[in-house]
């Protein structure tokens, strides 16, 4: 049976489809087999950043009218074999798409794969709802600063309506110099704010816009927060990436000049 766990978040813009498709891809890479099913009919870019859109030809609408089978709809990764998507259809298609129907095709994938991402759109209406409904767990994307965290609450407080198995914190886009110069918060005061359990931290850093479709490079700092999300996440541990730890000593100071500077 696959562990189903909507990634969502408040406000758009915080990185959620990137962190869903990297997290994936870090599952994959632990040799588990994981579903990515876009669910976020306005923006649907899960295919996108996964680089594999030209191979689309159907997506989840086809799947839930009939046009076509589960396994037709399913687009592979060509770098993970054992990744894959289901796209999502076009914002005109939502209204004939239910959380129902949503549930139903989720719960056909669910002895193909052992983690079932469900990409949700930001915010609280239908969609979310939609999305949220499919899932046993979630994992609630944020970015430190204040209107993320205040739309973070807002969607954690929903959750727990839902009783889900459980709901996780992810923080992305952490800069460690400015949290060593009392700039943005630190991780454990957003865990402590938010009341929720902080499954992993990622590092703001260029390397994650530019591999976009191609996948991290391995030596990347953000390859190596991922890894760990991946084993919070698998093993059930809690070894948090230290965003910080670079722009520590003396040769860390130079760093976080050099960072202010640019």
């Amino acid at each position: 049976m696959a562990r189903k766990i909507v990634i969502t978040s408040g406000k758009g813009g915080v990185g959620k489809t990137t962190v869903a498709v990297n997290l994936g891809a870090a599952l994959a890479d632990m040799g588990l087999r994981v579903a990515l099913v876009d669910v976020d009919f306005g923006l649907n870019n899960v295919d996108v950043v996964m680089g594999v859109e030209k191979k689309v030809v159907y997506d989840l609408v086809d799947v839930v009218v009939g046009r076509c089978r589960l396994k037709q709809a399913l687009v592979q990764n060509e770098k993970r074999k054992n990744l894959y998507v289901l796209p999502s259809g076009t914002e005109n298609t939502a209204n004939m798409v239910t959380g129902q129907n949503v549930k139903l095709v989720i719960e056909n994938m669910n002895v193909m794969f052992d983690y079932i991402f469900i990409d949700s759109p930001a915010g609280i209406d239908v969609g979310f709802h939609r999305a949220v409904s499919c899932a046993d767990e979630a994992i609630v994307v944020a970015t430190p600063n204040l209107t993320s965290l205040r739309d973070a609450d807002k969607v954690v407080s929903i959750l727990k309506s839902y009783k889900l198995n459980s709901v996780g914190l992810v923080v992305n886009r952490a800069r460690g110099d400015l949290m060593l110069s009392d700039k943005m918060m630190m991780p454990s005061d957003i865990q402590k704010l938010l009341k929720t359990e902080l499954v992993g931290v990622l590092p703001e850093e260029d390397v994650v816009f530019l591999s976009s479709g191609y996948g991290l490079p391995n030596k990347s700092d953000s390859a190596k927060a991922y890894k760990l999300l991946a084993q919070n996440l698998h093993k059930n541990t809690r070894k948090i990436y230290d965003a910080t730890g670079k722009y520590l000593g003396f040769f860390g100071s130079i760093r976080r000049n050099i960072k202010r500077s640019i």
